[in-house]
């Protein structure tokens, strides 16, 4: 009687303790907080954008998402040097950001570090896990560079299957000569 008044108890505290839990990350509520900053950057005002999170940055500088978006503004305006530094210090301080990977992998592939890139574009595959063919376009890219080209080839299918048109017209150029089905 009292291990069944016990059980009973037990489990309406983990119900109870359930619901009252937070169960927010602290990239959902950066994503909140900098909701205005994320705007600008959605409608390209990178200018705007990296003065906001600049100051953001200044004033949450735990805050991997005020430091993702500013190296990805400052991709935007071409310092590549400075949105490596951005997206590393992101990365640092959460490493569950696949958008860092892929950033930190363009910014590398910019500065024509295609072995670095191939790195980072490897990890944002497998961070997206298959939801964002851009992270395999972009490897593809870093493969031709590297002279992996039947992977690369790969990587391109699998970007067409996901959808991704660029690929598809990727795969019609040199030195890629097999034919290309495209499925609806």
């Amino acid at each position: 009687m009292e291990v069944a008044l016990l059980c009973t108890m037990f489990v309406l505290y983990l119900t109870i303790r359930y619901y009252l839990i937070d169960h927010d990350t602290p990239a959902d509520k950066d994503r909140k907080r900098f909701e205005a900053g994320i705007t600008m950057v959605q409608e390209r005002d990178y200018l705007a954008a990296h003065a906001y999170f600049d100051d953001a940055v200044r004033q949450n500088p735990k805050s991997a998402l005020a430091y993702a978006y500013r190296g990805k503004c400052q991709l935007a305006q071409e310092n590549h040097h400075s949105a490596i530094f951005d997206l590393t210090q992101a990365l640092n301080r959460d490493n569950t950001l696949a958008d860092c990977y892929l950033d930190r992998g363009i910014a590398y592939y910019q500065l024509e570090e295609f072995t670095e890139a191939f790195r980072e574009f490897d990890k944002a595959v497998w961070h997206f896990r298959d939801e964002k063919p851009d992270a395999y376009r972009w490897r593809a890219l870093a493969r031709v560079q590297v002279r992996q080209l039947p992977q690369a080839e790969n990587d391109l299918r699998r970007a067409v299957m996901l959808g991704d048109e660029n690929s598809f017209h990727l795969l019609l150029q040199p030195p890629f000569t097999r034919p290309v089905y495209h499925r609806k």
